[in-house]
């Protein structure tokens, strides 16, 4: 018995009498296309995609630490076209870490309009502060480091590792999570990462572990194209919540309209951007607590 994979290939499934031959494993005993027994095929099926279809992104022929620290810090729950946009007026105006850590906030969201999530654009400013004043303006490569940084967790901070300093760190992100489940657990129900991690580490070219997460990455954005996302059967899972009329939406707003006209009272925002007045001072509050705008004598104007 065997099926036909994204590029062609055929591979033999394991069949239910196999599988009471080789005896019960964890790790091993799923109804998939792939198995352990089959990890150089699933490389090869990676790398031959990759190295036909693999995307040209700016950040990946400049894969110096800032470039890739504002590349990652950007693609957190941001469309990639969306990135690829804005990214080169964002490296022109500041092009190094130096020139973000002195960079004026506001100077930097009138840059980042467009990416959402502000509070990113202001952790990036202190990631810049951070490199300049402790590490002398070298981004340090140890991922334990990283993830001590503004706005840095475990999967960033290893994606750093790997595409700014080729470390074979091993990580899970959406496209990666996507790959193998597609591959080694397409019949199971519910996946969590735990169980998925083991083939993660099996599968990683330790050599090349940069090049590697782009190819998987690829992969699973193509996958994701082709409908029926496996990641719905991850337990991690999540949707995210419609933007329109959403508290990111009217934190947007607010930013959009301090950069034309600072500082400005309370009361004329809420009455500019017609949200719910207590709605409004919730959001108002939050945005101070993140430290991106200051609120004096009911005067608002950003950080």
């Amino acid at each position: 018995m065997s099926t036909v994979t994204a590029t062609g290939q055929e591979v033999e499934l394991i069949s239910p009498e196999e599988k009471k031959i080789r005896g019960p494993d964890s790790l091993r005993d799923q109804d998939s296309i792939f198995s352990y027994d089959t990890m150089d095929l699933f490389k090869a099926t990676i790398w031959d995609y990759y190295n036909t279809n693999g995307r040209i992104q700016p950040w990946r022929h400049h894969p110096d630490p800032y470039h890739i620290v504002v590349s990652e810090m950007m693609l957190q729950q941001t469309q990639v076209r969306r990135v690829i946009e804005k990214y080169p007026s964002f490296i022109t105006r500041f092009p190094g870490f130096h020139a973000l850590a002195t960079a004026e906030l506001t100077d930097i969201l009138e840059e980042w309009q467009g990416l959402g999530y502000n509070r990113r654009a202001r952790y990036l400013k202190l990631i810049a502060q951070r490199v300049v004043k402790e590490f002398h303006g070298l981004l340090p490569d140890d991922k334990n480091i990283l993830i001590t940084f503004p706005g840095i967790g475990y999967a960033t901070a290893s994606s750093i590792a790997a595409f700014a300093f080729n470390k074979p760190v091993v990580f899970i992100e959406t496209n990666i999570r996507r790959v193998f489940i597609h591959f080694f657990f397409s019949h199971t129900a519910t996946v969590s990462d735990a169980e998925i991690l083991p083939f993660v580490t099996d599968a990683l070219d330790t050599e090349n572990p940069r090049e590697w997460y782009y190819a998987l990455m690829d992969y699973g954005t193509m996958l994701g194209k082709k409908g029926g996302n496996p990641n719905k059967r991850s337990t991690h899972y999540t949707r995210q919540s419609s933007f329109e009329g959403s508290d990111r939406q009217l934190r947007g707003k607010i930013i959009r309209f301090l950069l034309q006209e600072q500082p400005v009272h309370i009361e004329v925002i809420i009455s500019h951007i017609m949200g719910d007045e207590q709605r409004m001072k919730d959001i108002i509050l939050g945005m101070e607590r993140d430290g991106i705008i200051i609120s004096k004598n009911g005067m608002i104007k950003i950080a």
